[in-house]
């Protein structure tokens, strides 16, 4: 399961906190609005309803009063409703108006001489029922429909759940904001840290102008200051000590080569030990080259126009392997921007490795993967354990994954070198499985195709 980044939590976490903000005073706002505007309407129609009784009261004051006309004198305009229990009968303004209206414990509230308010659902609307007692046992009743107050009530609760909504959105959007601004030095930190990763040990924090963020750009570059110095201390060893190999080894070297022509004057044990001295010396001569070449691969990569086609078919040509093993994908570019000495050397080292530990070179692949230039080299070897794919082109770790595939104490620092050649034009290197058998080394170099 992906978990969700720092930035898009602390979003989360602004957004959910204004919504349950927003929603709470939303519904505290909605829920006080609505007692004080049904407890102002319910004074208004008690008020209203008692005139209206008064009013009923000197009408039934009479000889013979006509009760619906009564009723129909009073002032109750379109959402009020009267009603009158009178000897025994109900009577109101107009033929719909029953006593059914008028729950039975209101009656009997009212008829005991004691008015009453009570809300009440009538056709599916709510309405406020104010009964009033009225002498010798009659009893007035006013309905006053609250379907403006409710269609209010509605309307309220849409602006207020729209006022939640954008408070929620605004909320995220402040989150958003506020993480961009707070997280700026940890992506400051994290790009430091991808330049110095791919060679640029110049790269440091700018002095922090926030107090609180001043320990970490100082721990930071003070971190990267050594780090360089200690670099820079192990490639200036790796480089003496090579350079101080070199004189030794040419004259070990000569001597070795001395008896090597010589062998026929030696007797056979002597002439094989001769060989073998030679060889070794040779291989011993090329892994200082290659210790010296390490040396100097932290240096940023001088990019220029190389034809890589022919590139390729020269450093074939100088291993003494065939050109026809260069082939080009339909579509690639022959002009590469690369470092041509860089470059050259990588071949070189992968086409080495493949001679030496690969049962020898079958293929040279170059490809485009948008403007990434890819260099593959396939050789006929036995593949790579899985186990050492990830580590295959570490410093550390690289001969032994070379003794691992040859069965030989190989170095591997040529393919070392091939990571930081690599590392130097953005890229990386990889090794898997060839299809058919064999390995298969893969080398991007991002941007040479632009």
């Amino acid at each position: 399961m992906r978990h969700l980044g720092l930035r898009a939590r602390v979003t989360a976490g602004f957004a959910v906190g204004a919504a349950l903000l927003a929603t709470s005073m939303a519904l505290i706002s909605y829920d006080l609005t609505r007692r004080s505007l049904l407890d102002e309407r319910e004074r208004t129609a008690v008020r209203a309803a008692y005139f209206d009784a008064g009013v009923v009261r000197i009408g039934l004051n009479t000889d013979e009063p006509d009760v619906v006309e009564v009723l129909r004198s009073l002032d109750t305009g379109s959402s009020r409703r009267p009603l009158l229990y009178l000897d025994g009968s109900w009577y109101g303004r107009t033929a719909e108006t029953a006593a059914t209206s008028v729950p039975a414990a209101l009656q009997e509230r009212v008829r005991a001489g004691q008015p009453g308010v009570q809300r009440v659902q009538l056709a599916g609307q709510l309405t406020l029922l104010v009964g009033v007692p009225l002498p010798d046992g009659a009893s007035y009743y006013e309905l006053t429909s609250l379907r403006e107050l409710e269609e209010t009530f509605q309307v309220l609760a849409l602006a207020l759940t729209a006022v939640a909504i954008m408070v929620a959105g605004s909320g995220a959007a402040f989150g958003w904001y506020a993480t961009r601004h707070s997280l700026r030095p940890l992506t400051a930190v994290a790009d430091a840290a991808e330049r110095i990763s791919a060679g640029d040990f110049t790269t440091r924090l700018a002095p922090a102008t926030d107090p609180d963020l001043t320990r970490l750009s100082t721990s930071f570059n003070d971190m990267v200051d050594q780090l360089a110095r200690r670099i820079e201390r192990d490639r200036r060893f790796a480089a003496d000590v090579s350079h101080e190999l070199r004189s030794p080894l040419q004259t070990l070297y000569a001597a070795a080569s001395v008896l090597t022509r010589r062998r026929e004057h030696h007797d056979e044990r002597t002439a094989t030990a001769a060989g073998l001295v030679a060889d070794e010396i040779g291989r011993f001569q090329q892994l200082v080259n290659d210790l010296l070449e390490l040396a100097r691969t932290d240096q940023p990569a001088q990019r220029e126009s190389v034809d890589i086609v022919a590139l390729a078919g020269e450093v074939c040509q100088s291993r003494g392997l065939p050109e026809s093993l260069v082939r080009p994908d339909p579509g690639t570019p022959a002009e590469w921007r690369v470092d041509r000495r860089r470059t050259e050397q990588l071949l070189v080292n992968l086409l080495e490795n493949a001679v030496r530990y690969g049962g020898g070179p079958v293929a040279v692949r170059l490809s485009a993967v948008g403007a990434t230039g890819v260099v593959e080299v396939d050789d006929a070897g036995p593949g790579v354990p899985v186990a050492d794919r990830a580590v295959i082109f570490d410093r550390f770790v690289r001969s032994r994954a070379a003794r691992a595939r040859a069965g030989t104490d190989g170095t591997g620092l040529g393919l070392a070198i091939v990571a930081q050649h690599a590392a130097a034009h953005g890229g990386h290197a990889t090794v898997a499985d060839r299809p058919g058998g064999g390995a298969r080394f893969r080398v991007e170099l991002p941007g040479s195709l632009e």
